[in-house]
This record gives C-alpha cells, structure tokens and sequence, in this order.
C-alpha cells in the first residue's frame, strides 16, 4: 500500500450508535480533523493513499456525506481555501493494518502524525 499503487488509501472504521451519536456530528468530526483541500497528501505524507475520502454504507449516509461536503466547501471557500478534494464513495471492503499502526498514537503519544485541520469548524446546520 505505501507503494500508492494498489488504490488503497489509509482510512479509518468508525462504528457508532446513532441513539448516542448522529452521523452528521461524526461527519463535522471528519471535516474538521484534517484538511480536505490538499488532494492526494496530508501534511508532509504525500501519495494516493493519503487522499481525503468518505465511505460511506447506505444511501443515506452518502446523501448526508454529499450535504456536508458542499456546505463545508462553501465555509472554506469563504475562508479563502481551495477546491475540497475528498471521495465519497461506497464502502469497499476494508482492511485492518499491520498491528504496528492500530492505536498507533494512544501507544506512542508523541508519534508522528500528518493529519491537521484547517481550524475552520464545521457548523452542523447543512440538514
């Protein structure tokens, strides 16, 4: 995978109770957390695998995931950010990573990570 020609791309699996949490509020989450206008990078990561992407499990979600993407993508605008680059596709099948990467930063708190955010919130008001 880290050859970036296998299409893969480093993702997260995030299982949730909707009656604790909505998925519009994991999707403010994932806007938030990384920069969505940087195209195939995070950071100084560079390559296919670090693309910004949602996959997502129904319909429903996908439709919630497209609202959010063009309403955060009219908040960064405003901001003076570019294009938002992020995928939203149905979910493939997924594949767990090597032991070495699963809570990779809760064991090493001072690892390295390329992910930052813009600072830009995302207002849950896109419904």
């Amino acid at each position: 995978m880290c050859s970036g020609l296998t299409g893969h791309n480093e993702v997260v699996l995030v299982v949730f109770e909707p009656a604790e949490v909505t998925y519009e509020a994991l999707l403010g989450v994932f806007w938030e957390a990384h920069d969505p206008t940087q195209g195939m990078r995070q950071g100084n990561d560079v390559g296919t695998q670090y693309r910004s992407g949602i996959y997502t499990f129904n319909d429903t979600q996908e439709k919630a995931a497209k609202r959010s993407l063009k309403h955060y993508s009219a908040t960064l605008k405003e901001a003076g950010y570019g294009a938002v680059t992020t995928e939203i596709v149905q979910s493939q099948e997924f594949y767990y990573a090597e032991e070495y990467h699963q809570q990779y930063l809760a064991r090493n708190p001072h690892g390295y990570c390329g992910l930052g955010g813009t600072g830009i919130l995302f207002k849950d008001n896109c419904a």
